[in-house]
């Protein structure tokens, strides 16, 4: 991994994580966080992020690639749990979402910015 990206995943985790951690564990704003336990450490991590409603659990989009830790946390692991609105889901697995699909399961306008960017990679957090 770059330097660069190095200190910008130090930046997010210092900073801005440290806020939207808050906010999702109230329930508050457009933030859910995923619990998940290290691959190494063992330790238990929340990290905040943003997912979409379907009817087999959750898609998230992947803004960082498959290379973030709590993606490859919940990989290796196979589940971990999403709280949403204040509410905990068990994540049972994770799974390739199509991009389509990925796109079309956030509303208006959050859709039309990850049109935009070309955001193209999403999975499917499985709750049951």
């Amino acid at each position: 991994m770059s330097r660069a990206r190095q200190a910008w995943f130090w930046l997010l985790k210092n900073t801005l994580n440290r806020g939207t951690v808050r906010l999702a564990r109230a329930g508050h704003g457009p933030f859910s966080l995923v619990r998940h336990v290290g691959r190494t450490s063992g330790r238990q991590h929340e990290t905040p992020i943003m997912v979409a409603r379907v009817p087999e659990g959750f898609v998230a989009e992947l803004t960082y690639g498959e290379t973030v830790n709590w993606y490859r946390n919940l990989v290796a692991a196979g589940g971990g749990e999403l709280v949403v609105g204040g509410q905990p889901y068990p994540i049972v697995g994770v799974e390739q979402y199509s991009t389509e699909h990925g796109r079309r399961a956030f509303g208006f306008p959050a859709r039309l910015v990850l049109t935009l960017t070309h955001r193209n990679e999403y999975r499917l957090l499985r709750t049951h």
